[in-house]
C-alpha cells in the first residue's frame, strides 16, 4: 500500500552525526517537525533551529515552501535563520582581518536565501554593511599596501552581499545617503581598482539610477562619461558590459532635455569609436548580455530622433526653408537656381513644399535626412535630381514625397520612439561605424529607391509597390548583420529588382496554393490530424520544460526559475535555478507544483498581473507580447516572462490544449500551413504535373453489352 500524500521521506544531516531517514507528515507544525528532529539528536532550544535544502542553494524551509521537500530530498538541521543573521552580524565586525573576510564570505553566500535576508535586514544588517563601506574601508585603506588581495576581498564580499540583499526588494534604494554613492563612485572612478569590486559597484550604480530618479541625479553628480570610458578601453569583456549598462542607465533615466547634451558628450569622448574597436571588433567574441546592452544603446541613440520625428513643420514657413537643399557650396553654385527650381516640382504641394512636411512621423526628421544628402552627398544628389527632373512625367520618381516615406518606413524598421526590448540582442554592427550613422542610412536608402524606381520602370502610381520592394530590400540586407555601412550598400547591389522577384517566385513555388475544391475537401478532413499533431508536439515540449528568467532591477545578475509539464500531463512542476541549465531538469529538483486540474485560465499580456506593476517593463511593448500568467485557486497566479516569441506560442498553445481551449499562436498557424502543404504534397504524389480539374469527370454512358463480364467461378 502507497504511503499517504502528505507523508514524505526524507534524510536529514546534522554536523558530526549519521544522517537520520525520517518520515514528514505534512499536515505537522513545521516547529513540530524540527522539535521531534532535535530531540532525536538531544538538542535542546529546538527554536534555535531550522531546516534547510541540503544543496547548492542552501535555502531554508519554510512553512511556505515546505511542499517543495519531495521524497528522497536530503535536508539539513542547522542554525535558524534568526541566529544564523545574529551571528553573522557580529562575526562581520570582529577585529580580526581574517574572521571578518570569513563572516562576509559567508554573508554573501546567505544572502541569496530571501528569508534569511529579511532577518538580516530586520537587524539593520543594510545600514551595516553601508557604514562598512563608507567608513570601514578607510581602515582597509591602510592596510591595502601590504594585504592588497585581502582588501579587494573584503570590499568585494561586502558590496556582493549588499547587492544580493537589495535584490530581494525589501528595502529602498531612496534610502541611502550621499557618502554611501560617493564611496561607490570612487571605486568606478579610480584608474586601478580590484575586478571584482569594479563589477559590483558598476552594478551597484545601474540599479540606483534605474530604480531611483532621486539617486539619478545624485550619481550622474559623482559619474562623468569621461570617467567611464577607461573601462571600455580594456579587454574584461564583464567590465565592459557593466560600463556600457552604467551608461544606458544613465542615458535612459536622464530627463529629455538633458538627452541631447549627453549625447553631444558621448560624440566628444568618441564613445562611437571607442566601442567599435574595443568591443564590437575585438578577437573576443561578444556574449548575450553585451549584444542587449550594445542593443539598448543603439535603441537610446536612434531615440533621441524622436523630437525631430515628431516635430511638424509650420505651413506659414515659406518655400525659402525647403529650396535650401539647392544651397551647395561654391564649386555647384551655377545650379541653385535650376535645382530649386526643379526641385519644387518633386513635392506634392508644389506651392509650399512646408505642407509635406506636416505629417508625423516623421516631420522634420525627413528634411534633415533630405539637407544632409544634399550637403554631404552632393554628386549623388544632383545625379537624383537631374535623372528625375529629365524622365518623364508619369516615371519621374517625387524626391521630396519619396524622401518622407522613406524616413518614416527607416523610423518603423529601427522603431525610433520605441523603449529597448528586456531580451533582445539584436544590435547592427554597422551603426557603431558612423557619427551620422542615421543619415548615411538614408542616404543609402535613398539612392536604393531611385535605383528601384528605374529597374521597375514605376510610375506615380506605382509609388506604394516600389515602397514595399525596397521595405523588403532592406530588411533582407539587415538580416545578414553587415559589418560596415559600405558592406550594406554592396549587399543592397546584389538585391535588385529582378533578384527580389525571383526571391518571391522561388517562396510562391515553395508555398503552392491549391485551390480546386477536392484539394480544399482534402484539407478539410486532413486538419484535424494536423492539430492534433501540433497539440501533441506542444504536449511534449511543455513536458521537457523551460528555463525562465526572473525580471529585476539588476538584469545581469540573473536569478531562472525552471517549469515543465509531467508526463501524465497533471502537474506542472516548477522551482529556482542558480543558473541556466544545459539540458532538462528533473521533476524531483523542482520544489513547487500546480496541478492542471486547479489552472482556471491562462491570461496573455498586458493583462498579466505582473505587468500592471509599476516599472519599465509595463511600458515594454516586447516584454509584454512575452507574459502571460496562469491563473489559479482564488486570484493566485503563476507569472511567465518567455525567452522569446517561439516559447511563449509553445506555452501559450499548450496550456491552452490542457484546458481543452483552441491553440491560437502564431507559430500553431504557421505550422499548420507548413505540415499541411507537406502532408497535401506526399498525398498528391502521383499527381504531380497533372492538371486537376474543377469538377469530377462526367460518369460515363453505359456499354452496348457486357460480354466481357464473366464469372470466375
Amino acid at each position: 500500500m502507497p504511503p499517504p500524500a502528505d507523508i514524505v521521506k526524507v534524510a536529514i544531516e546534522w554536523p558530526g552525526a549519521f544522517p537520520k531517514l525520517m518520515e514528514i507528515d505534512q499536515k505537522k507544525p513545521l516547529s513540530a517537525i524540527i522539535k521531534e528532529v532535535c530531540e532525536g539528536w538531544s538538542l535542546g532550544n529546538h527554536e534555535n533551529f531550522a531546516l534547510q535544502i541540503a544543496d547548492a542553494t542552501n535555502f531554508y524551509i519554510t512553512e511556505k515552501n515546505r511542499n517543495d521537500i519531495k521524497n528522497g530530498s536530503i535536508l539539513r538541521l542547522t542554525t535558524s535563520p534568526y541566529q544564523t543573521a545574529v551571528q553573522l552580524h557580529e562575526r562581520i565586525q570582529s577585529s580580526s582581518m581574517d574572521a571578518k573576510l570569513e563572516a562576509l564570505k559567508d554573508l554573501a553566500n546567505a544572502s541569496r536565501d530571501i528569508t534569511f535576508a529579511q532577518e538580516f535586514i530586520n537587524l539593520d544588517g543594510i545600514s551595516l554593511l553601508t557604514q562598512m563601506v563608507e567608513s570601514g574601508t578607510e581602515r582597509y585603506q591602510k592596510l591595502q599596501k601590504i594585504m592588497k588581495p585581502c582588501f579587494g576581498d573584503l570590499l568585494s564580499f561586502t558590496l556582493t552581499a549588499f547587492v544580493e540583499l537589495m535584490d530581494h526588494g525589501i528595502v529602498s534604494w531612496d534610502t541611502f545617503s550621499v557618502a554611501f554613492i560617493k564611496k561607490i563612485a570612487s571605486y568606478v572612478n579610480k584608474s586601478a581598482m580590484d575586478t571584482a569590486v569594479l563589477q559590483r559597484s558598476l552594478a551597484i550604480l545601474e540599479s540606483m539610477v534605474l530604480n531611483s530618479q532621486d539617486l539619478y541625479h545624485k550619481v550622474a553628480q559623482e559619474i562623468t562619461i569621461g570617467q567611464l570610458i577607461p573601462h571600455l578601453q580594456g579587454t574584461d569583456q564583464d567590465i565592459q558590459t557593466y560600463t556600457i549598462a552604467v551608461i544606458n542607465a544613465l542615458f535612459l533615466k536622464a530627463p529629455e532635455e538633458k538627452r541631447q547634451e549627453m549625447a553631444h558628450i558621448l560624440a566628444q569622448k568618441q564613445l562611437r569609436s571607442i566601442i567599435l574597436s574595443n568591443v564590437i571588433r575585438s578577437p573576443t567574441p561578444i556574449n548575450d548580455e553585451m549584444a542587449h546592452q550594445l542593443y539598448v544603446l543603439q535603441v537610446l541613440t536612434f531615440n533621441l530622433l524622436e523630437d525631430r520625428m515628431m516635430t511638424k513643420m509650420d505651413p506659414q514657413d515659406q518655400v525659402g526653408s525647403v529650396t535650401g537643399l539647392g544651397e551647395l557650396n561654391d564649386k555647384v553654385k551655377e545650379w541653385i537656381t535650376c535645382l530649386t527650381l526643379l526641385l519644387l516640382c518633386l513635392f506634392q504641394n508644389h506651392v509650399n513644399p512646408a505642407v509635406d512636411f506636416t505629417q508625423i512621423p516623421p516631420g522634420m526628421l525627413a528634411l534633415d535626412n533630405m539637407l544632409y544628402f544634399a550637403r554631404h552627398h552632393q554628386d549623388a544628389y544632383i545625379r537624383i535630381v537631374l535623372e528625375n527632373s529629365s524622365r518623364e512625367d508619369k516615371h519621374e520618381c517625387p524626391f521630396g514625397r519619396s524622401s518622407i516615406e522613406l524616413t518614416k518606413m527607416l523610423c518603423e524598421i529601427l522603431k525610433v520612439g520605441e523603449l529597448p526590448s528586456e531580451n533582445c540582442h539584436d544590435f547592427h554592427p554597422m551603426f557603431f561605424t558612423h557619427d551620422r550613422s542615421f543619415e548615411e542610412f538614408f542616404c543609402i536608402c535613398i539612392q536604393l529607391l531611385n535605383k528601384t524606381w528605374k529597374e521597375m520602370r514605376a510610375t506615380s502610381e506605382d509609388f506604394n509597390k516600389v515602397m514595399q520592394v525596397v521595405r523588403e530590400q532592406i530588411m533582407r540586407a539587415l538580416t545578414l548583420k553587415p559589418n560596415s555601412l559600405d558592406q550594406f550598400k554592396s549587399r543592397l547591389q546584389n538585391l535588385s529588382y529582378t533578384e527580389i522577384l525571383k526571391i518571391r517566385q522561388s517562396e510562391r513555388m515553395n508555398q503552392e496554393d491549391f485551390q480546386s475544391r477536392p484539394i480544399l475537401e482534402l484539407r478539410e478532413k486532413i486538419q484535424p490530424e494536423i492539430m492534433e499533431l501540433i497539440k501533441q508536439q506542444r504536449l511534449n515540449r511543455l513536458c521537457e520544460g523551460t528555463c525562465f528568467r526572473k525580471i529585476s532591477s539588476r538584469r545581469r545578475q540573473d536569478k531562472f526559475w525552471y517549469c515543465r509539464l509531467s508526463p501524465n500531463h497533471k502537474v506542472l512542476h516548477y522551482g529556482d535555478l542558480e543558473e541556466c541549465p544545459q539540458g532538462e531538469v528533473p521533476h524531483d529538483s523542482l520544489q513547487d507544483k500546480l496541478p492542471v486540474a486547479d489552472i482556471k485560465a491562462v491570461i496573455t499580456g498586458k493583462d498579466c498581473p505582473h505587468m500592471k506593476e509599476k516599472g519599465a517593463l509595463k511600458q515594454n511593448k516586447e516584454v509584454l507580447e512575452l507574459a502571460f500568467s496562469v491563473l489559479y485557486e482564488s486570484d493566485e497566479y503563476l507569472n511567465f516572462i518567455a525567452p522569446d516569441k517561439h516559447e511563449y506560442c509553445v506555452w501559450t498553445d499548450g496550456l491552452n490544449a490542457l484546458l481543452g481551449k483552441e491553440m491560437t499562436s502564431d507559430n500553431t498557424k504557421s505550422d499548420m500551413d507548413t505540415l499541411l502543404s507537406m502532408e497535401m504534397k506526399l498525398r498528391l504524389l502521383d499527381l504531380e504535373n497533372i492538371q486537376i480539374p474543377e469538377a469530377p469527370p462526367p460518369i460515363p454512358k453505359e456499354p452496348s453489352n457486357y460480354d466481357f463480364v464473366y464469372d470466375c467461378n
